[in-house]
């Protein structure tokens, strides 16, 4: 069994990350670390966790923690991972992995120069869901993918996380905070890379100094055409759409772990299949995963180059944003 320690516990520990631990058979908490010491303690005896911490620095050095899982702002990342890799523990980082591609690159070298593991925390890449998409371009039931298109949509106003809406802080608004979720995917489902970013968003009054919405165009090696849509301003929505030369899969729910997903062929203009998923599991599947490395030595899914990889995506996003050109990676 392996004890993370979850470093920078808040609104998504409570919502997301304790209830995947609980369906975890390989993963447990044993620390936790907070702001205040008062409000870590309250959380660790709510989750019956054993040990509280004020002090990241104490967290990492717990001889109770074998893993560190790094939830903090984003801001944060690049700090808390080097700390964590310091102090000898592996480490699982929240997406997005860090605030551009140059502190990626930091923390994949400093992963390797340790010599520890570290993993991003690209959660729909756990998906039923985002894995059978996969598995059936794969096999063909689309032909060649010609269009693909992630959305995801969430009402931002009065958000716990406050922080979102300081690019100093977040990074960026939806395309940093869902957008990753949504190229991770498509990356992910049509197993291509993005080599070509175009981005058009837009700010309101309540975004502070991030964008409200986005779209962000993107080509792939093969040709295959992407988009992204992302806001902070419509209800939740995470629809995603493979558009190949001989069919359609389809699911209007593909990015979301609290509902049934189904996924559509379609050929010819007609509904010729349907399946029914559900991601429930996808949290513990993440936790489960990398247990599963640090115990067994089985490849994680998204290692830290994958992440990296993403934020050179996101770098891309913002500058052709920030600067209205199309940027090309290579």
């Amino acid at each position: 069994m392996t004890r993370f320690g979850i470093l920078g516990f808040g609104h998504h520990g409570d919502r997301r990350l304790m209830p995947g631990f609980r369906g975890a058979r390989r993963a447990t908490v044993s620390a936790l670390s907070r702001r205040s010491m008062e409000k870590a303690l309250a959380t660790a005896q709510r989750y019956a966790i054993p040990h509280a911490f004020d002090s990241k620095e104490a967290l990492c050095r717990c001889p109770d923690v074998d893993a560190v899982l790094v939830t903090t702002p984003n801001n944060e990342h690049y700090a808390d991972v080097l700390l964590a890799l310091s102090c000898g523990k592996p480490v699982l980082c929240e997406k997005p992995m860090a605030m551009d591609a140059n502190e990626a690159e930091q923390m994949v070298r400093a992963a390797h120069a340790a010599r520890l593991s570290l993993g991003i925390a690209q959660v729909f890449r756990f998906e039923v869901g985002a894995q059978r998409l996969r598995e059936r371009v794969a096999a063909g039931e689309i032909g060649r993918p010609v269009f693909a298109r992630a959305e995801f949509s969430y009402q931002g106003r009065n958000h716990p996380r406050a922080w979102l809406l300081d690019r100093s802080i977040s990074g960026g608004g939806p395309i940093s905070d869902v957008g990753v979720h949504c190229l991770d995917a498509l990356r992910f489902i049509l197993d291509d890379e993005i080599v070509r970013v175009s981005t058009l968003g837009q700010s309101d009054a309540d975004s502070g100094s991030v964008e409200a919405a986005a779209v962000v165009s993107l080509g792939f090696s093969r040709g295959t055409l992407g988009v992204l849509q992302v806001s902070l301003r419509a209800d939740y929505r995470t629809p995603l759409e493979i558009v190949g030369e001989s069919g359609v899969l389809r699911a209007d729910n593909a990015l979301t772990v609290d509902f049934p997903v189904r996924i559509e062929l379609w050929q010819s203009g007609k509904l010729v299949a349907t399946e029914e998923v559900h991601n429930s599991g996808a949290y513990a599947a993440q936790v489960d995963a990398f247990a599963a490395l640090l115990e067994d030595g089985t490849p994680f899914p998204v290692p830290a180059e994958e992440g990296w990889i993403n934020q050179k995506v996101l770098d891309a996003a913002y500058s052709s944003m920030d600067n209205g050109t199309v940027v090309h990676l290579s």
